[in-house]
């Protein structure tokens, strides 16, 4: 029974890639899955650095992007020389990409922790994508390198066209990806992150090298990166200098943060979310970035354990099933949290059109299916009353969320005597 509790997660995991694309059946869907699964591992690997080891990277998308070069690179050249390898093999190749520059910064970069790795990692990360720009034959200048994965030979008489086989390959890379990184996470080595994150001294004074330890892990996370990169070539059929820039980089941060970086599960959760709200948000307002630093920034001050962290708060009211108590609290809060978001965004976007889209178009402005003029007071001022009346609202009610915590707990530590 234990071995099936260990393994339904796992189970259910591999139901889930398969079974996805049958619920989600359009294009677009299983694009957007794909996509999810490819930052999954990529989330999963910066993981590695900055929840298990502690080490925060600003120039993560390094690894990632030139893996996805080599990637793209070692499909034309299959092509071209009418080489026998198949489109799932060419992961592994940016796996080792990732690995190989993992390895040569990796020695420079983990000598030192904290604040001096980090500003290392962002000088490298700088170095490299100023580089792409000069290294036109390999980089291929602003425009990047293209390749046709469907020239490659057949797998299985699969040549991976249609959009649902190439999500299939993702997905197995994928799972394997997470079910990798997960046991490295339970074996010897894994703790020895945690305990070099943690308390270094301590590591040094029973044996350990804290520099080899962070070297090993910064070489791991740059294999898994890499994979994440060759699959982004693979699904795109094309890399540019976007993938190995600031933005990539502060993209895994987010989503690693954002989802939980002290959590496994917490990257994952973070780069399905993410993912989602940089396709969707995109299409809906011009100002998607300003959400993603506003969300950044809610999660840094308000809930530092990320998403994950906030569902495994309340673990110990599950288990004690008094999450039933929560409930009301939780409810009556709803009501003015909708009216701070929705207040928030009004805002947002009445600012985004005047200040951008006035100047060449009509003040007026489409909002939740009503018009309205972004430039009239009255307008500004009823954004300002709906947000501020849920700010209000929040003081009103929140008292009562925490008492209906302290309940649920007092009567966990009363039934623990």
């Amino acid at each position: 029974m234990t071995m099936l509790n260990r393994a339904l997660p796992w189970i259910l995991l591999a139901l889930g890639f398969a079974l996805l694309p049958k619920a989600l059946s359009s294009n677009t869907a299983i694009t957007m899955l794909a996509m999810m699964s490819i930052n999954i591992v990529f989330a999963l690997s910066y993981n590695m650095l900055l929840g298990q080891t502690g080490l925060l990277s600003f120039g993560h998308a390094v690894y990632y992007g030139l893996a996805g070069f080599f990637a793209i690179h070692a499909m034309n050249y299959v092509v071209r020389d009418k080489l026998g390898v198949p489109l799932p093999f060419i992961p592994i190749v940016g796996g080792l990409a990732g690995l190989f520059f993992a390895f040569i910064f990796g020695w420079v970069s983990t000598k030192r922790a904290g604040t001096v790795f980090s500003m290392i990692s962002l000088g490298l990360g700088e170095l490299v994508a100023a580089s792409s720009l000069i290294l036109r034959t390999f980089f291929g200048g602003e425009e990047g390198v293209t390749a046709n994965r469907t020239k490659l030979p057949a797998f299985f008489g699969y040549k991976f066209g249609p959009q649902i086989e190439v999500y299939y390959l993702i997905a197995v890379w994928t799972f394997i990806c997470i079910l990798l990184m997960y046991l490295l996470t339970r074996t010897p080595f894994g703790r020895m992150c945690n305990a070099v994150r943690e308390n270094p001294e301590r590591a040094e004074f029973v044996g350990y090298s804290t520099q080899r330890v962070r070297f090993i892990a910064f070489c791991l996370a740059g294999f898994f990166a890499g994979v994440a990169g060759a699959l982004a070539a693979i699904n795109f059929e094309i890399m540019n200098a976007h993938s190995i820039g600031a933005a990539q980089s502060g993209a895994v941060l987010l989503m690693t943060y954002a989802g939980g970086a002290g959590y496994f599960f917490g990257p994952i959760i973070g780069a399905i979310i993410i993912t989602w709200l940089q396709i969707t948000l995109s299409d809906v307002t011009g100002a998607w970035m300003l959400y993603f630093g506003l969300l950044f920034i809610l999660v840094v001050m308000f809930s530092p354990g990320g998403i994950a962290g906030w569902i495994m708060m309340h673990e110990p009211v599950w288990r004690a099933r008094r999450i039933v108590r929560l409930i009301p609290a939780y409810a009556l809060a709803a009501i003015p949290m909708a009216l701070v978001i929705g207040g928030a965004i009004f805002i947002i976007e009445l600012a985004h059109h005047q200040l951008v889209k006035a100047a060449t178009e009509s003040p007026a402005m489409h909002f939740f299916g009503m018009t309205l003029q972004s430039n009239a007071i009255g307008t500004w001022l009823g954004a300002l009353a709906v947000f501020g009346a849920g700010v209000a609202g929040l003081k009103l009610v929140w008292p009562k969320v925490s008492d209906a915590w302290g309940a649920a707990l007092l009567d966990d530590a009363k039934e623990a005597r």
